[in-house]
């Protein structure tokens, strides 16, 4: 007699199977490009404003006008994405992107002043404070349920090739030229190639809150993040990871002043990080799904402070892209993880709310990590400001850990389904 299991054998995992969408293959494609376009400018600005002002006080500074509008917008940001329509708010936003970058072109062309360029910058970041809420829905309008986990896999694997490439050839393209005024422009063009294929996705409709703006509907998003403990706890880790391990904001310095292998070493050390992260997602996109998601994560994160104390303390240029390429692996765990929890565990009516929550954490921890790093590195040296950031980074992890037994515990990032 035929067992039932005979009949119905365990699903063989399908790593492509996302990639068999018309329309995430369409986003896709959108995303790697303007990421790509992305990464060129944040080496842009950051390698010529270094060049002009030879200040870490400046390159924190970077950060600091673009997180600021995302702490104070992104709650009623999400709560008008949660309202409005959602694809109409990225166009809008996208637009004002390639408007900046236009402008950004013309200060690179006439040497213009540093307060325009600071001034595109926080227009940036209020338009990323509205334009990321409405994104985080894309992947939900063109994927099914059970294929979440597969599409934040290969979400990260394109923006992780886009960090690769774009900073390399931004480096390439400021040693040959020696300006990157054109960076400036491509990205323009690559947000106009974004936009376009948006218009080309055809996606499902997900639901749009009910209530009015109130300020108790826009304390949804809080309330939902303190009572989904292992969201919270996730979220807190990268946050810290990164804000105390900002070394990234810092590698200007370290290549023309510590390592000296100039903007060609730079555009090296920029990409290494996204070639560790690259592989570390091809990986986990084969590999079975996480049966232990919570002691990885924290494992994870650990070892990501571990590699920048190191490379804090590196003098040496091929020991410091190893530990470069050991962040990057070890970050995209942290954002597999926390990517598919923010898509299993967060009602579709209330994901701009939640992501908006979420932006001000990575908001803090990016740009507000980059002004911390800058500001540490111009009182105590980029090295201690480095090393130090690294300790902090592990001190981190025993807390999480003590504090939320949930994540210790997290095995599957299976939707939750008392959440939904």
């Amino acid at each position: 007699m035929t067992t039932q299991n005979s009949h119905n054998p365990t699903p063989r995992h399908d790593p492509y199977a996302v990639l068999r969408v018309r329309d995430f293959r369409l986003l896709l494609t959108g995303r790697f490009i303007t990421s790509f376009g992305g990464e060129m400018l944040t080496f842009a600005i950051a390698w010529e404003l270094w060049l002009r002002t030879k200040s870490a006080f400046a390159l924190g500074m970077v950060g600091l006008v673009q997180v600021l509008p995302v702490i104070l917008l992104a709650l009623p940001a999400g709560h008008f994405a949660d309202q409005h329509n959602r694809r109409r708010i990225i166009l809008v936003t996208q637009s004002v992107f390639a408007l900046c970058s236009l402008g950004l072109a013309y200060l690179s062309w006439t040497e213009g002043p540093l307060s325009l360029i600071y001034a595109c910058l926080l227009v940036i970041g209020i338009s990323r404070a509205f334009n990321d809420p409405a994104a985080s829905t894309l992947i939900p309008e063109t994927v099914p349920n059970e294929l979440f986990a597969n599409a934040a896999t290969w979400g990260s694997s394109a923006w992780q090739t886009a960090a690769i490439t774009g900073p390399m050839v931004a480096g390439l393209w400021a040693g040959f030229f020696n300006n990157v005024t054109g960076i400036y422009l491509f990205d323009a063009l690559g947000i106009l190639i974004f936009v376009i294929l948006l218009s080309l996705i055809q996606g499902r409709q997900l639901p749009l809150a009910r209530k009015a703006a109130t300020l108790d509907s826009l304390k949804e998003g809080l309330r939902f993040m303190r009572d989904t403990k292992v969201i919270l706890a996730a979220i807190t880790l990268d946050m810290f990871a990164v804000l105390f391990g900002g070394a990234v904001a810092l590698l200007p310095i370290y290549a023309t002043d510590i390592l000296h292998v100039g903007a060609e070493g730079l555009g090296i050390m920029r990409a290494a990080s996204s070639v560790g992260a690259l592989l570390m997602a091809f990986a986990l996109a084969h590999l079975p799904p996480f049966k232990q998601a919570g002691k990885t994560l924290l494992i994870a994160v650990a070892g990501f402070g571990i590699a920048t104390i190191v490379f804090g303390l590196s003098k040496i240029f091929w020991l410091s892209v190893l530990m470069l390429g050991l962040l990057g692996a070890l970050d995209n765990i942290s954002v597999v993880i926390r990517s598919t929890l923010m898509l299993t565990r967060v009602p579709d009516e209330m994901r701009g709310r939640v992501s908006a929550v979420n932006s001000i954490f990575i908001g803090m921890s990016n740009e507000l990590g980059a002004f911390e790093s800058g500001f540490l590195a111009s009182l105590l040296g980029p090295i201690l400001a480095v090393a130090g950031g690294g300790v902090g980074t592990i001190i981190v992890v025993l807390v999480v850990a003590a504090a939320w037994p949930e994540m210790r515990n997290l095995k599957s990032l299976a939707p939750a389904v008392e959440k939904l």
